[in-house]
């Protein structure tokens, strides 16, 4: 039993905390009147408010009446860096969206001082909405690590690889050769892992998939994969290929328990088995798909079947918004709508697909994911004493269904605090992020100049 002389330093005591432990299923399990208690990065104990303060007296305490205590939120699939390209491909279908708006302005674009101020901007964004962890696939990803580092988020990076060049790579070769020596070099940051993350089917022919399923299955490392997205996508899979994208990936060792299948909208029995059958996670985007008009994953299905679902953003140019409580409280209700089941995604299997099941996902359940003695203090406060959310009888069902990103209060990573009474806790994090909007105006002129042809 901990005694006053443990490396307890803070306790941080809540009305309520809904911890989303893996032996509750149904993730609303929440605790009345208790407290986190911490040491230098890790959650020690959760116990009641009187027995914390009587076994650590010389903690340091931060009260929170009135507040609900979440796991931090992990964002399951995003593109940071395309903050800067927010507003500027709306209302175009996917198909146009990537190859006449997105794909010309990032190949005259991005660099790394492109890839580092949007990703600034976004995972700051990020922050202040709870998300604690944020799984990125992009280019530059070291641009994207010093970004994050500076911020203080947690974040997981794709070594990103298609077959055609790019600024970034001219091979897949040099895609994956990049990509694996940045893992090398980030080792021992405790903040970052990575993910391999060969864009999508049709960006990426059999011997690159091949041969990440290969690297996957030796060092261990995710997949992260647009799949199934369209069903364009799908109709060009059978006439090139002969078979479905998912039946595809499946044939070339890629279907497994290590692979994120992000979107995975378009699915029939034969997909949905498969990625049942595997052990794979879907990262739905719903905010993303319906912009788009790609069209509703079938989530309620997906959970039936026992398949794990995490929630991402998809990145600011086809969502627009990076908050990850808003694309919750869409994927509960799309859920129940699609599904014909009020019941469908209830409001605790919510909070854990944007907790402890995107953690798993990314294979960081052991250190994230839930409030539970060992685990780092990734941690978000809400502040549920507003008008709008008055009364509260269920802070877990009013945190999906009522609550916005602007009731976050504070935000720990590692026990560091990042967010503190809904702003920056870091004069200089908020001095360095206040700089990159300023810098936006230069971004906007030169994406003008593109579109209009003066560059």
């Amino acid at each position: 039993m901990p005694t006053p002389q443990s490396p307890v330093r803070l306790l941080i005591e809540a009305q309520w905390i809904a911890p989303v432990r893996a032996t509750d299923a149904s993730a609303h399990e929440c605790l009345v009147d208790h407290a986190v208690a911490v040491d230098d990065e890790r959650i020690v104990e959760v116990l009641p408010v009187a027995q914390a303060r009587q076994r650590h007296p010389q903690a340091e305490r931060i009260a929170l009446p009135g507040h609900l205590l979440v796991p931090g939120f992990v964002n399951l699939h995003a593109h940071a860096a395309m903050s800067l390209l927010r507003g500027v491909g709306d209302d175009l279908p996917l198909a146009a969206w990537l190859r006449e708006r997105m794909w010309p302005l990032e190949s005259r674009l991005v660099d790394p001082q492109f890839v580092r101020d949007g990703a600034t901007l976004a995972f700051a964004e990020m922050l202040l909405g709870g998300t604690t962890c944020v799984n990125d696939m992009y280019f530059f990803p070291e641009a994207s690590i010093e970004a994050a580092l500076a911020v203080g988020i947690r974040s997981a990076h794709g070594i990103v690889v298609v077959d055609f060049p790019t600024v970034y790579a001219s091979t897949p070769a040099e895609y994956l050769r990049k990509g694996l020596a940045l893992r090398d070099r980030m080792r021992d940051e405790s903040l970052v892992s990575f993910c391999l993350a060969p864009h999508a089917p049709y960006t990426v022919g059999d011997d690159t998939l091949r041969e990440v399923a290969t690297i996957s299955r030796e060092i261990g490392l995710p997949i992260h994969i647009h799949v199934h997205e369209t069903t364009e996508e799908i109709a060009e899979s059978l006439a090139q290929h002969g078979r479905r994208p998912l039946a595809r990936l499946d044939a070339l060792g890629l279907v497994g328990p290590e692979m994120i299948a992000v979107h995975a909208v378009h699915l029939d029995d034969d997909d949905v088995h498969r990625l049942a059958g595997s052990g794979a996670s879907v990262a739905h985007c719903p905010h993303s798909n319906l912009k788009l008009a790609c069209g509703i994953a079938p989530t309620a299905r997906l959970h039936e079947m026992g398949i794990r679902v995490g929630i991402g953003t998809d990145g600011s140019a086809s969502n627009n918004r990076l908050d990850l409580l808003g694309e919750a409280r869409t994927a509960a209700l799309l859920a129940k709508v699609t599904s014909g089941r009020a019941d469908a995604w209830p409001a605790g299997r919510t909070l854990r697909a944007m907790t402890l099941d995107a953690a798993t996902a990314l294979g960081l359940d052991a250190r994230i994911g839930s409030i539970e003695p060992g685990k780092q203090a990734d941690l978000v406060a809400f502040d549920l004493r507003a008008t709008e959310l008055s009364p509260v009888y269920d802070p877990v069902s009013q945190l999906i269904y009522a609550c916005g990103r602007e009731h976050v209060s504070d935000v720990w990573v590692a026990a560091r605090p990042v967010v503190r009474k809904r702003q920056l806790a870091d004069p200089g994090v908020r001095d360095a992020v206040c700089e990159v909007v300023g810098r936006t105006g230069v971004w906007q002129n030169r994406v003008g100049e593109i579109l209009s042809g003066r560059a």
